[in-house]
């Protein structure tokens, strides 16, 4: 494994890319889906069947994991990798979306931003520099800037202000992370809807030299036409030779769609949460498992899979699972699902290397569209 972080593109095709980022901890393949471990645990999954699935690396949270156990106690007991058990590498956002969306009564400055907890109300500041210390005590591989996130759809002026404030403080978290051997900090692109603030958070950051770039700020309630044409104008404006990270995105629709426009990694709580609330993700698109035409269903989920989740357990037992409220059925469903997501991720991959992304794209869709009962 690289000493340092390294990131290779070794094929495209059209604006997809295959890559792949070399650090200490392990490689990472691109395009990655990164399953999300916000309080240090992939819901309802063992750290080693995450692993086996084909995911390279996990997302940690820093503004759960700052409020409980917290960083500090994180580190007195050997860092968040030892504390739950995962050897390859973790990415750890910065907690500016939770601060901006679950914390009660926060103000904002220029230095900093203050808010309550959602818990049980303790008051903590988070600056560009205590986030970078927090993810530097949790150990995490890839660290994020802390930035402002606004939910849209929002007045020009206000996400003009939220982007040049996020500049800044991409800035200053750069200078408080340093030079990290073996480790990185991404930048994140701001501007909402506003191709014109998009590309001049991604041209004023890619002046930065940082290591990897990500776009935040969609998937926060607008339509996927309008974050895929966001996507169309801001992939183009950011640096060729550094991964590019769509965060909070997505369902399997997104990752392909946001491929195509040149989008190397992914996280979403989306396969996980789904799973826990019934609602299956396969080749066939999505089954939802409380929907009674399944009482009676002897089928797996996915006769095709390599997963046990999907082919060892038949629909009927999966839905009564979901309708009693059974926590394996929770289980089994997130198993299903993150497989399905890194099937498809590898799916891509394959595809861009053979350069046939475009027809692996169309053939995958056309089997969501056939939908499940055309398998009946």
């Amino acid at each position: 494994m690289s000493e340092d972080f390294e990131f290779n593109i070794i094929a495209k095709d059209g604006n997809a890319r295959r890559g792949e980022i070399t650090m200490p901890r392990g490689s990472i393949r691109t395009p990655a889906f990164m399953p999300v471990g916000t309080a240090g645990t992939v819901k309802a999954m063992y750290m080693d069947q995450v692993s086996d699935l084909g995911s390279d690396i996990i997302l940690g949270n820093t503004y759960h994991l700052m409020l409980r156990p917290s960083a500090e106690r994180i580190a007195k007991l050997g860092g968040l990798h030892k504390f739950c058990n995962w050897s390859g590498p973790i990415l750890t956002d910065s907690g500016g979306f939770q601060v901006m969306s679950l914390s009660a009564l926060r103000k904002l400055t220029e230095k900093s931003v203050t808010f309550k907890s959602h818990i049980d109300g303790t008051k903590y500041e988070m600056s560009p520099e205590r986030s970078i210390e927090i993810q530097g005590l949790l150990g995490s591989d890839i660290q994020m800037q802390l930035d402002e996130c606004i939910r849209l759809p929002a007045e020009y002026k206000e996400i003009q202000r939220a982007m040049e404030l996020s500049l800044r403080w991409a800035e200053r978290s750069a200078n408080a992370f340093g030079n990290q051997k073996g480790k990185a900090m991404f930048g994140i692109v701001q501007g909402g809807d506003k191709p014109d603030l998009r590309i001049k958070s991604a041209t004023e950051l890619a002046a930065m030299n940082l290591k990897g770039y990500s776009i935040g700020g969609l998937a926060v309630g607008e339509p996927q036409e309008v974050m895929l044409a966001t996507l169309d104008e801001t992939t183009p404006a950011m640096p060729e030779d550094k991964p590019r990270y769509l965060m909070g995105v997505g369902t399997p629709d997104d990752l392909i769609e946001s491929v195509a426009r040149g989008v190397d990694m992914f996280d979403c709580v989306m396969p996980t949460r789904a799973g826990r609330h019934g609602l299956a993700f396969t080749r066939y698109g999505k089954v939802n498992l409380k929907n009674a035409r399944h009482q009676e269903d002897h089928r797996p989920l996915d006769e095709l899979s390599d997963c046990p989740a999907s082919f060892d357990y038949s629909r009927a037992y999966l839905h009564h699972l979901t309708r009693a409220n059974e926590s394996l059925g929770g289980m089994l469903l997130t198993w299903n699902n993150l497989a399905y997501y890194q099937f498809l991720m590898q799916g891509i991959r394959d595809s861009i290397e053979a350069g046939k992304f475009e027809d692996f794209k169309a053939e995958t869709k056309e089997g969501w569209a056939k939908g499940d009962i055309a398998q009946l």
